[in-house]
């Protein structure tokens, strides 16, 4: 063995032995850290990508939420009371008259919705004017504050065209919330 080992360091590549060892051993030390070291730290990365991608989704999903609390509560404010129902009827009464249309009859009853604490009033009956009133008139119920949708509007007649008097049935709608109720929003803004 000793033998040999003169004859492979007589050899003229000898000096490059030392340096073949060390590349070696640097490349068996390359190949240990990957294997140990990245992999196990890879798989520690992944999973924290994972956490990660989980807590932003969590996050986006309270952002909607909060953003669908605040939509609710400005939705919530715009609704009238229960108690405030009778007076709205009254209110679009006048309204009419001051757009010179006629609701000889406007009836007004609630309904209960699938929401609670919230139930639909509904305003219906005959409304009789002139075109260019009566489109004034829904207009000025379109744009109102309060929250109203016509639901139905059908004509029923018309008179003679020398008047040009037209007759409409109409269905009201709004929405209205309990007196005590209010959506929660747990304290947060």
């Amino acid at each position: 063995m000793t033998d040999r080992l003169r004859r492979m360091l007589s050899e003229p590549y000898a000096p490059l032995l030392p340096w073949v060892g060390l590349a070696a051993l640097l490349l068996g030390g390359l190949v240990l850290v990957n294997t140990v070291g990245v992999r196990g730290v890879e798989g520690h990365r992944i999973q924290i990508e994972k956490e990660w991608g989980a807590a932003r989704q969590m996050l986006a999903q309270h952002r909607e939420a909060k953003k669908a609390r605040k939509d609710v509560s400005q939705v919530w404010a715009v609704l009238p009371v229960e108690r405030d129902f009778a007076p709205l009827a009254l209110g679009i009464s006048e309204e009419a008259e001051r757009d010179h249309v006629t609701l000889p009859a406007l009836s007004y009853k609630t309904e209960s919705t699938a929401v609670t604490n919230t139930s639909k009033g509904v305003l219906q009956g005959a409304m009789t004017g002139r075109y260019e009133d009566l489109r004034r008139f829904i207009y000025d119920l379109e744009t109102a504050e309060e929250l109203l949708f016509i639901e139905d509007l059908e004509l029923a007649g018309s008179s003679s065209s020398r008047d040009q008097q037209l007759t409409f049935n109409i269905k009201i709608v709004t929405y209205l919330r309990g007196e005590a109720a209010k959506p929660s929003s747990d304290g947060q803004k």
